[in-house]
């Protein structure tokens, strides 16, 4: 593709207290130009995602980088939103216009503040991700959506309970050495596995360590097209993308089969030339353990049910044989919902730079992304490389 990242921010993701949607926004958008060694002069428009639905008060966010950073006050900007995919669709938004030759650089931030409300306003703000008419009286929320999952998958193919806390202890494992993440202690097996009242049952067979955080953060990204790229102080490209809806309700589908996310998997193979072999690492949606195990198998890791033998042979852990998620994933990083797939691509590129944020991928050279909105219902993939 004709376009690679250049610059980047990311703040610390947790409850912060201190900090607003608008105060992150500018934050990260001052620092991503830094990191690019550019001017906000520089910048041809601004796609900014946040799914908020209640979240922040402040609603048409478009144009708030410019209040910290005065100089985009005219610039193009335009807010996105494809509920936990958010990040992925301002991303891919910015790769449109840069294909189109429209812009030469783009500035691309992603948002959320989702600890300035009680937990039970979040968990209804959360399924207005889900299909209202049929789903919005789920109990336990959004988790409760995945508990559905997870007894559905086990009821088709075991229970996979351990298979869970085994991929709850590598992402935690992970996280404790990114100084970005919401939890940065490695809990382990034991902790992870065992039902306790700092472990409780959350929905369905889901534990409390099944389960990402709700969180505050925000990233950012500097994307250009390749001739910018090439004299810029680093640059990792975007090999190839991939986008794949599917039904919103989840009686319309199997939903253990997570079909849209092993679609976008496939064209984004198959645009890019490459295999899985050829990926130093993944990073991928484990809004839940259970969805981080069906992703294993919409990649092509393992056979429809087989998941549990990739993360029971240590496939995904960090010294296996294709690491997943080295940055500590949702599940330690935390999930602050428009933020996310645009901090998953600034950990990617960190990772590939030599910077990583997490545990280190030896020699990476190629990731792969898998971000998505829903209960698989918005799938985005992307494969980067690092050019320079």
């Amino acid at each position: 593709m004709d376009a690679a990242i250049t610059g980047w921010a990311h703040t610390r993701f947790g409850r912060l207290d201190d900090e607003t949607a608008e105060t992150l926004i500018g934050r990260v958008a001052e620092e991503a130009l830094d990191h690019a060694g550019l001017d906000a002069t520089d910048v041809d428009a601004v796609f900014v995602g946040t799914f908020n639905e209640g979240f922040s008060p402040q609603g048409f966010p478009s144009t708030l980088a410019s209040l910290r950073v005065g100089a985009l006050r005219h610039a193009p900007a335009v807010r996105l939103e494809n509920a936990c995919a958010t990040g992925s669709a301002a991303i891919h938004a910015a790769l449109d216009a840069l294909a189109a030759k429209r812009i030469r650089t783009a500035l691309v931030i992603g948002v959320e503040k989702m600890t300035a409300v009680p937990g039970e306003v979040v968990g209804d703000i959360l399924l207005k991700a889900s299909y209202v008419p049929e789903e919005a009286d789920m109990e336990g929320g959004f988790a409760g959506m995945f508990g559905r999952i997870a007894d559905l998958y086990f009821q088709a193919h075991g229970d996979q309970r351990d298979a869970l806390a085994l991929i709850a202890a590598k992402n935690h494992a992970n996280g404790a050495q990114n100084p970005l993440a919401h939890i940065q202690k490695d809990l382990g097996f034991e902790f992870c596995a065992a039902v306790s009242d700092k472990n409780p049952i959350v929905a369905g067979p889901l534990r409390r360590t099944d389960c990402s955080l709700v969180s505050d953060g925000a990233a950012a990204l500097v994307i250009t097209n390749l001739d910018e790229a090439w004299h810029a102080p680093r640059a990792v490209g975007f090999r190839a993308t991939a986008h794949v809806s599917d039904y919103m309700p989840i009686s319309r589908r199997d939903v253990i089969a997570f079909d849209g996310a092993r679609k976008a998997w496939a064209q984004a193979m198959e645009t890019s030339k490459l295999s899985l072999d050829d990926l130093s690492f993944v990073e991928t949606h484990d809004c839940f353990t259970i969805a981080e195990l069906i992703e294993y198998e919409a990649m092509g890791l393992a056979e429809p049910g087989q998941g549990a033998r990739v993360i029971a042979e240590g496939e995904t852990t960090i010294d296996g044989w294709l690491p997943v998620n080295p940055s500590g994933g949702l599940k330690a990083k935390g999930h602050p919902v428009g933020a996310t797939g645009v901090s998953m691509h600034v950990m990617a590129a960190k990772q590939l730079c030599g910077e990583a944020a997490g545990a280190t991928v030896s020699d990476a050279k190629t990731a792969g992304i898998f971000n998505m909105g829903g209960t698989a219902v918005a799938n985005y993939v992307s494969i980067v490389e690092r050019l320079r």
